[in-house]
């Protein structure tokens, strides 16, 4: 064959670009591609495998795929054998593997219930303990986040302890605990705001009955300084906003919060305004006794 020169080589390329680019063209080789790809596909040993009857081929390749992080497909292949390995001397693999397709997954619903469903079929199983763990460790991931409904967190809390009550010397206890630690501090941060926001919109009471359960529910929290603060400034706004009859009284109460705001937080930041309110308050009553 003759070579080109290099005009009749620019010719020849500007001739195929032309052909190849042209939208027909385009549209034709872009179906037979999709085409290739879809036959190639149908004939891969996961689909030939997926239409197999033979349920030992379904096991070994989900198997592989299991080991290999493909859980995906795994998942698919194992739902579809394991009413079919019951009573089998396979079937806790099985089981084991299909479990936690769904953990890595993040299907954390579906992980739950197959976890529950291993420890409650082969308790005996020195798996059992570890299904028993992941299995609470998925309500820990259905916990939503602090500023949602925390009914999940509370269910996980409970999950959590019970797993705890039943393996006490597990090897996930530090774990266990850490999770418990980041689900209370949900609801204590859940809790704080709520209170924090009868504050915000001038509910005094509210605030105050709020902050009081906070500290009684919660001994230990981060927030406990806010919490005595918050509750020292909506008693100290009640006092002032109240009708004459009533100041006296809740004056007194938020003189109550100051003495306790200052035996904990004498050296904070916010002393000097706690401060600043309990002389305001002192000052009101004794200009209400002395018009009595």
């Amino acid at each position: 064959m003759p070579c080109l020169d290099s005009q009749q080589f620019n010719i020849s390329k500007s001739v195929i670009n032309t052909y190849f680019c042209h939208p027909i063209v385009m549209k034709k080789s872009l179906i037979y591609i999709l085409t290739l790809t879809a036959v190639l596909s149908s004939c891969s040993p996961y689909q030939k495998a997926l239409k197999s009857e033979d349920i030992g081929e379904k096991f070994s390749l989900g198997t592989e795929l299991y080991d290999a992080g493909k859980y995906r497909k795994a998942s698919r292949l194992f739902e579809q054998i394991v009413p079919l390995y019951r009573g089998r001397p396979q079937a806790e693999k099985l089981m084991y593997m299909y479990a936690y397709t769904f953990y890595f997954n993040k299907e954390y619903y579906n992980s739950n219930y197959q976890m529950e469903r291993f420890v409650e079929s082969y308790p005996e199983s020195e798996k059992a303990e570890e299904m028993a763990f992941f299995a609470t460790k998925s309500y820990y991931h259905l916990a939503p986040n602090y500023s949602r409904d925390q009914t999940d967190t509370y269910l996980a809390l409970e999950k959590l302890q019970a797993f705890i009550n039943q393996f006490p010397e597990t090897s996930f206890l530090a774990e266990t605990n850490a999770c418990i630690r980041e689900l209370d501090y949900k609801l204590e941060r859940k809790a704080f705001e709520i209170a924090e926001l009868y504050y915000n919109v001038n509910d005094y009471e509210a605030c105050i009955k709020s902050f009081d359960n906070f500290i009684l529910d919660f001994p230990g929290t981060s927030f406990r300084k806010q919490a005595f603060f918050i509750r020292l400034q909506a008693a100290y706004q009640l006092a002032l906003k109240s009708v004459v009859w009533k100041q006296q009284a809740r004056a007194e109460t938020a003189l109550t919060y100051f003495s306790t705001f200052e035996r904990a937080y004498s050296d904070s930041e916010n002393f000097p305004e706690a401060q600043r309110m309990a002389e305001e308050l002192q000052q009101l009553i004794k200009s209400l006794q002395a018009k009595s």
